[in-house]
């Protein structure tokens, strides 16, 4: 076959393939489209073509297994040997000395936990080591209130609050606690630790500025940690090197894309006992555009002419605080947590907190407890005024006496943290566990004499965020917490027993 017939040849196929595509339905529109589209975009109709030729390739490729496989293939006796030789690690840390002999003596509670309380032992002590500030544990109104709810409502709902958790009582409870602190909105939860954990996380996210005051308690710590914000730590009630932060922040962020930026503080701190300024706290918010997150874990219930917390004791509206966090398991006695602010602030969290989406609503005689106890502090200030006679009276007996401890609280707080004087723990050569050792030996002097007290602890340092990380170490201390179930004298007896105790242990210190 010469040239010229190759070439009529080569005309008649394509003629013919011609043909027979075009009686194919659709020939004509897909031809008009592969015309237009090389006429316009020379590449585009390259890249289908590439495309085209991949998706055949791909199904045309032969099938294979995702599994890997396995090139060794052991004997019964072999896994059984490895299976004896595997060490599985510990979950927890093994105990320390300090901890074993801290754990053999801890004393077991028979009973409610009063003012007077009973040990398994059988001996009656003055319990100074619980947060029952105005002895509502023996409160009969609010122990029936607390049957009554429970013959109606059940135990617990079982359920998260936007499932089928929530009551008419927990929002009866929501209701009012934000006309008691005068905001427009409450959301309860079920556990307080979690309240703060969960709020912050809930509105501060990944490249979102925190700026922390290097005190705050555990549970806040948390919260910014699982909030994996930028976060800027200011000295512990340093409101000058606060404005140096915030400074610093506002400047860095000057030419970035707009975040969110929030100062995170408490009322009263849990680990120092010592209170914020508010006040001047707002005017640095409001001046450098930051929102407020205020921990009145401890505050709350307290502070205040009738308990509102350091809003009232400040004289602050609590509307300039954009987020007030507390709980109703402490002074309050009941249990669950609340956070308190605007309507969309509220609402934000029924949807995106963890700790209210995925837990089980608050028990309805714990909601209807806090509300009770929340309308005693309102229309009874005697309570209040007992317990900071109390104080008083204990501050007295400890803070002025002693030689060896002071109390770095605020003298409105029930909760007095002591500490050991700096001149005492330079003299003797303290160390950190020198301190917890003393102190724990003060613990147990005090319990041989009749009254319960307990130290200031916190959380394991395997996984607390320490000086490390944030420039600020938990000092050991006593805790004391003072009851308006205790008479005046009674408060003095116990006070003088704590001293003398400290007395004696420091002394048989060399």
């Amino acid at each position: 076959m010469d040239l010229h017939d190759a070439q009529s040849w080569l005309v008649e196929f394509q003629s013919q393939l011609s043909l027979q595509f075009q009686k194919m339905p659709g020939s004509a529109i897909f031809l008009r489209y592969v015309k237009s589209s090389y006429q316009n975009d020379p590449i585009r109709s390259a890249v289908e073509l590439f495309l085209f030729l991949f998706a055949i390739r791909y199904l045309l490729a032969p099938s294979y297994s995702t599994q890997k496989k396995s090139y060794v293939t052991l004997s019964d006796e072999e896994v059984d040997e490895l299976v004896d030789d595997w060490t599985p690690e510990p979950l927890v840390a093994p105990q320390t000395s300090f901890e074993e002999a801290e754990n053999e003596r801890i004393p077991v509670i028979v009973g409610p936990t009063g003012p007077k309380t009973k040990l398994s032992s059988g001996r009656t002590v003055t319990n100074l080591a619980s947060f029952n500030f105005y002895n509502l544990i023996g409160n009969e109104t609010l122990k029936e209130k607390a049957i009554q709810t429970l013959r109606t409502y059940g135990v617990g709902p079982c359920g998260p609050p936007g499932f089928y958790g929530t009551q008419d009582v927990h929002m009866k409870t929501e209701s009012d606690i934000a006309a008691y602190l005068g905001a427009s909105a409450c959301i309860v939860y079920a556990q307080a630790f979690s309240t703060i954990s969960s709020v912050i996380p809930a509105f501060s996210k990944r490249g979102d500025i925190i700026v922390a005051d290097r005190a705050v308690n555990y549970a806040i710590r948390k919260g910014i940690q699982i909030s994996r914000s930028t976060v800027r730590w200011y000295d512990h009630n340093n409101l000058e090197d606060m404005q140096r932060v915030l400074e610093r922040v506002v400047k860095e962020q000057a030419k970035k894309p707009l975040t969110r930026r929030f100062i995170v503080t408490e009322g009263l701190f849990e680990n120092v006992g010592d209170m914020a300024d508010i006040p001047k706290i707002i005017e640095l918010k409001l001046r450098y555009k930051f929102r407020l997150i205020l921990d009145e874990t401890w505050s709350f219930g307290v502070l205040g002419r009738t308990g509102r917390g350091i809003t009232e004791h400040q004289n602050v509206d609590a509307a300039e605080v954009d987020m007030i966090i507390g709980s109703l398991a402490g002074p309050l006695c009941a249990g669950g947590g609340f956070c308190a602010g605007s309507q969309e602030i509220v609402e934000h969290q029924r949807i995106s907190a963890a700790a209210y989406t995925f837990s089980a609503a608050l028990p309805a005689m714990l909601a209807t407890t806090a509300s009770e106890v929340l309308h005693m502090l309102e229309t009874n200030s005697d309570m209040l005024t007992q317990v900071k006679e109390n104080i008083k009276t204990m501050w007295t007996q400890l803070d002025p006496r002693s030689d060896w401890v002071h109390c770095t609280s605020s003298v409105e707080n029930p909760i007095m943290i002591l500490v050991l004087k700096a001149e005492v723990i330079s003299g003797k050569k303290l160390t950190v566990s020198d301190q917890e050792q003393l102190l724990q030996d003060v613990v147990d002097e005090s319990l041989v004499n009749g009254v319960l007290i307990t130290r200031l602890k916190s959380m394991p340092r395997a996984i607390n965020v320490t000086a490390k990380d944030i420039g600020w170490e938990l000092q050991p201390a006593l805790k004391v917490c003072i009851t308006s179930g205790l008479s005046k004298r009674e408060i003095e007896k116990a006070g003088i027993t704590i001293r003398h105790a400290i007395t004696k242990v420091v002394n048989k210190r060399k």
